[in-house]
């Protein structure tokens, strides 16, 4: 069978059901604090969460295509890091710099970080758990090290960089705008390309794609190299929305990345998920947290209501594996 020839079924009723889940979960939520503090609609409120959305849905791209073909890419919070770090320390050096210099160096920082990711779970034979949690420590280290302590602050960047978190082009924010683009062009590659074919058939059966003439290798360093680029996206972005940057930036961010794409639906076995549902899940994930300060709850439950959502999105997926074997046993025996 050829690679052209290969019917790679996503399931894409399923991750219907599962975004439309998500979406009367937000709704819900959005009621509930709206009730107790209206404030929570107000127009200041709407634009932070979609601020705040548009960093963790650029990330949650990247993530989505990596968790399709089976694998996994925790490094994505020090390469925010990094990124921002570099591109904030090179603007306040270099203040008259164009911000598209600033994105292409924050494209190029991730995706160095990215490819190196990939050449290990690829041609090492190492498990990409393993790798990316190792390249999390090292890539923070790195950070940590040239930092040595210091940090930029807003006010030694350029007013243009800064200014670009709240520009805006017909009343949407630039920030929001660069996440729809990204998730949308994902998207349409995913579902309509070769490329995003092949992808979903490496994650639902590795050897068979080998089998199928599919270029694994190439895929595989393709969408770690997406992952840790869009990371690094995502660090130009935060830098110019927050304006302080230190080594810290991005800490703990992965696993708000890995819960967005799995609540979003993306299968962790490979193989299913849409880039739209990671987004919708960055969503929801933002919006909660908003709500837990809105409502005057401890943030503390952010991480335990992060790590559930996780568990039940894991549970959900087993269960509708479950659910799909059993259908096709009993076609099996019928036929």
């Amino acid at each position: 069978m050829t690679p052209t020839a290969m019917k790679v079924p996503p399931r894409f009723n399923i991750m219907k059901t599962r975004e439309l889940g998500i979406v009367l979960a937000l709704a819900a939520l959005v009621l509930y604090t709206t009730i107790n503090n209206p404030r929570f609609l107000s127009g200041q409120s709407i634009r932070d969460n979609l601020l705040n959305t548009a960093i963790l849905a650029v990330m949650a791209t990247g993530q989505a295509v990596v968790v399709i073909t089976r694998n996994i890419d925790l490094s994505v919070g020090s390469v925010l890091g990094i990124s921002a770090f570099a591109v904030a320390t090179m603007m306040s050096d270099h203040p008259g710099l164009p911000m598209i210099v600033a994105i292409l160096v924050g494209l190029a920082v991730g995706a160095a970080a990215g490819l190196l990711n990939g050449v290990l779970v690829r041609y090492g034979k190492v498990p990409a758990l393993v790798v990316t949690l190792g390249t999390l420590y090292m890539y923070r280290g790195i950070t940590y090290s040239w930092a040595g302590g210091s940090q930029v602050n807003a006010d030694e960047l350029p007013p243009h960089f800064l200014n670009f978190a709240n520009a805006n082009l017909l009343g949407v924010p630039w920030l929001v705008l660069i996440a729809l683009v990204v998730v949308g062009a994902t998207s349409l590659v995913m579902r309509n390309y070769r490329v995003g074919r092949e992808l979903y058939a490496m994650g639902s059966s590795p050897q068979a794609a080998e089998l199928a003439g599919i270029k694994v290798a190439r895929n595989l360093l393709g969408a770690f190299i997406l992952s840790g680029a869009l990371a690094g996206l995502a660090g130009v972005l935060f830098a110019a929305r927050f304006g302080t940057v230190d080594a810290s930036a991005g800490n703990g961010y992965e696993l708000n990345v890995v819960a967005a794409v799995v609540v979003g639906g993306v299968a962790v076995f490979g193989g299913s998920g849409t880039v739209w549902g990671a987004g919708l899940g960055a969503l929801l994930l933002t919006v909660i947290s908003s709500a837990l300060a809105v409502l005057d709850i401890n943030q503390f439950w952010q991480q335990a209501i992060v790590g559930a959502l996780i568990i039940l999105a894991i549970c959900a997926d087993r269960l509708v594996a479950v659910r799909i074997a059993r259908s096709l046993r009993k076609k099996d025996s019928h036929g």
